[in-house]
């Protein structure tokens, strides 16, 4: 003799429900500071990449414009490089944000326990050298002054 099998309206919900993990409300300390330090890292390197890349790109460009190649290709890939720029401003901006989550957490009383954690070290460490890099790049924009409107360059 077979089992019955159980309507489809059951099966539907014994299988959406299985695969359920019990939720926490929130992460412990160390996992919060842990999530928060390697998004840090993350950024960090996101913006490196994007700087990289509006390099790379304009390189490119000045090539492409020596080159005389056609003026579609020039247009198009001065689009990109647009495009390029755009990210390293919005790229800075996440990781600003990031950062000054991590600090304040780090801040915060419920992180005492923690002081002696590996996340703990990296943190700190991660926040001193961001300080570090902000002040020798502090005043490094690009001098635009020279340069009259609508110049191309």
């Amino acid at each position: 003799s077979e089992a019955p099998i159980a309507d489809h309206k059951e099966q539907t919900n014994i299988l959406s429900t299985a695969h359920k993990m019990p939720r926490n409300h929130t992460p412990s300390p160390e996992r919060q500071l842990m999530i928060k330090t390697k998004a840090c890292q993350r950024l960090i390197k996101e913006v490196d990449y994007y700087h990289k890349e509006v390099k790379e790109n304009e390189s490119k460009l000045e090539d492409m414009k020596s080159a005389k190649r056609d003026p579609y290709d020039i247009k198009k890939f001065q689009e990109v490089l647009d495009e390029s720029y755009m990210m390293v401003p919005d790229s800075k901006n996440r990781l600003q944000r990031s950062l000054q989550d991590l600090a304040t957490f780090l801040d915060s009383s419920d992180t005492e326990a923690l002081t002696s954690t590996q996340w703990y070290e990296e943190a700190k460490e991660l926040l001193k050298t961001v300080e570090v890099d902000d002040a020798h790049n502090d005043g490094k924009e690009t001098d635009l002054s020279g340069v009259m409107e609508n110049e191309v360059f």
